[in-house]
């Protein structure tokens, strides 16, 4: 990763605040002795704004950090966060999750090296499952369900259901650090 002399350019593809903030929490919890410069972009996920699967919610991620890796070809790394759910069926529980990709140059500089993993993952209430798959996005959701204003920019649907024991920044950064453990073993092949 980064050395204390240079900070590492790390793009995260969002412009959530909390999106930037878990990013930022990881990469200095998993590389305490490195800087990095760590800034947001907008940059499409290719998949639907709320992913219904999965599969659909980890290709967002990826694509999401491939984007951001083609709009911002010079930096070190470039990170991929995508909130999704997955539900079996047309009725009954939807689980909530979200899936972190880390992008980076390989260890000649060529080619990537990729880094993910998932949240864990929590049942959504019969209020929220029904507006979701009446074509809701789960922020949207939790708003109006739980008389908030723009709560994915907040605390998240995991905070509103907590009490913010677990708020979505800290939700994601578990997440992140566990998604950077190809770049802290740059020795093994992931």
């Amino acid at each position: 990763m980064a050395t204390t002399a240079t900070a590492a350019v790390v793009i995260v593809a969002s412009k959530n605040p909390v999106k930037i903030g878990a990013a930022r929490d990881g990469l200095s919890r998993m590389f305490p002795n490195s800087t990095f410069e760590v800034r947001g972009i907008s940059v499409p996920s290719g998949v639907p704004d709320q992913p219904f699967t999965d599969e659909e919610t980890l290709r967002g991620a990826l694509n999401r950090a491939r984007n951001a890796r083609d709009a911002e070809p010079s930096a070190d790394y470039w990170i991929g966060l995508e909130g999704g759910v997955d539900a079996k069926g047309d009725e009954g529980p939807i689980q909530s999750f979200a899936w972190i990709a880390v992008v980076g140059k390989g260890k000649d500089g060529f080619g990537e090296r990729v880094g993910r993993a998932r949240t864990a993952t929590y049942y959504l209430p019969d209020e929220t499952a029904k507006l979701l798959r009446d074509g809701m996005e789960l922020g949207h959701a939790d708003d109006l369900v739980h008389g908030k204003t723009n709560s994915k920019h907040k605390s998240g649907s995991v905070g509103i259901l907590t009490d913010d024991v677990v708020n979505r920044q800290s939700y994601y950064s578990e997440a992140v650090v566990l998604a950077l453990i190809p770049f802290k073993n740059e020795q093994l092949t992931f």
